[in-house]
């Protein structure tokens, strides 16, 4: 299972269900896909693909959306 947490120009972001605790998102598009750490700061874990610039543009996405992504993460995974 992987929800869609949200989708933003062209990118979908969402989860994988059956994966690490540590709080990340996986980011698609037809390009390409990244996983990216949410804590303790935005990083880069993988890149499938993307470009410079694709990666520069998703990272801002996800620093504007960092605390919904994080509350879906802890809905999704809650015990």
């Amino acid at each position: 299972m992987s929800p869609t947490v949200f989708r933003h120009d062209g990118y979908r972001f969402f989860f994988f269900s059956r994966e690490e605790t540590r709080v990340h998102v996986h980011v698609a598009c037809g390009d390409g896909e990244a996983k990216f750490w949410l804590l303790p700061t935005i990083e880069l874990a993988e890149n499938l693909g993307l470009s410079p610039k694709q990666i520069t543009r998703i990272t801002r996405i996800i620093e504007e959306q960092r605390d919904d992504i994080t509350r879906a993460w802890k809905r999704h995974f809650a015990p």
